[in-house]
């Protein structure tokens, strides 16, 4: 049998692939891996055996329904990510799969995601992370996106739901804890994506779509990044304060926050494609080791 092919010869990837690529499977690691974090910080000790079986089947939940919303959002965007090269090999945008194939896909994803939560974790946390793909795949995506250069503000806050997710997978409650976490990623969200949307905004001007830098031009976006991520390097010292993390944390907190600062300060002071590249690129190192060192800070350090 002959593979499919393209306009430009080259083979078609096979469906399931392509749907798995709807999910933004790097973007849906990060929200699993924050979501395991917070699970971990709510249980004081070491989790038993069945307290283990439960955050493996939330992260499962949560990753579901994260990927049905980005497949959602991959639906709804597919004329807009067709003109921008950082998205234009969406399956979606190529018209590899169609709207109803999308549309079913996320569905389905997010009935079986929101059941299992549901069944298998508890109703708060599926309850929870349905309001979050309601957040981000209708709220953000379909009104906020196209309507305000404050989009991501606005909309992070479906970003930063995560570790509340995973916190209430274990409790069954929010409490401040699971909003401070909560509070770090939603500060974190906009000098992460403003980073980016400078040296793609070309693409968001031929997209349409207000993205700050488009709206209020390269000097103000750089002046905004760079005082979230002061704001963001004062929130993330509250792990610690409230006793949440200890010393290890602590250290690794000042060391990438003042990583992010500083490449938001030479950002500021002197604009380059290059350098916006590497505060991007620098903030996703900020966000996995910040949270990977209060995973490994509450098992050394806080639990005797």
């Amino acid at each position: 049998m002959s593979t499919p092919h393209t306009a430009t010869g080259a083979p078609l990837p096979s469906t399931w692939r392509q749907y798995y690529v709807l999910m933004k499977p790097r973007v849906i690691q990060l929200i699993v891996f924050c979501a395991l974090i917070g699970m971990v910080l709510a249980v004081p000790g070491w989790p038993s055996a069945q307290q283990w079986g439960t955050m493996a089947v939330a992260c499962v939940g949560i990753w579901m329904v994260s990927g049905a919303a980005a497949a959602f959002n991959c639906l709804i965007e597919q004329h807009i990510d067709a003109r921008m090269r950082r998205t234009a090999w969406r399956p979606t945008a190529r018209g590899e799969l169609s709207q109803r194939q999308a549309l079913v896909f996320s569905a389905l994803l997010c009935a079986a995601g929101s059941v299992l939560l549901y069944v298998a974790v508890n109703p708060l946390t599926m309850w929870l992370t349905l309001a979050t793909f309601v957040g981000y795949a209708v709220v953000y995506t379909v009104i906020l996106k196209p309507l305000t250069p404050q989009n991501i503000v606005i909309g992070g806050a479906s970003g930063a739901m995560p570790p509340v997710l995973g916190w209430a997978a274990m409790t069954n409650t929010v409490t401040a804890e699971a909003l401070v976490l909560f509070l770090i990623i939603f500060l974190w969200t906009p000098p992460h994506f403003w980073a980016l949307a400078l040296y793609r905004v070309d693409d968001y001007r031929r997209s349409g779509l207000p993205m700050l830098p488009v709206t209020h031009g390269s000097e103000f976006t750089r002046l905004h990044i760079l005082l979230y991520t002061l704001i963001l390097f004062a929130a993330c010292l509250l792990p610690y304060l409230l006793r949440m993390n200890g010393w290890l944390y602590l250290v690794a907190a000042v060391v990438l926050n003042a990583g992010f600062v500083f490449h938001a300060w030479r950002l500021w002071r002197d604009y380059s494609d290059a350098l916006a590249r590497q505060t991007f690129r620098f903030s996703l190192i900020h966000l996995s080791l910040l949270f990977a060192a209060m995973l490994v800070d509450h098992y050394l350090i806080m639990i005797p």
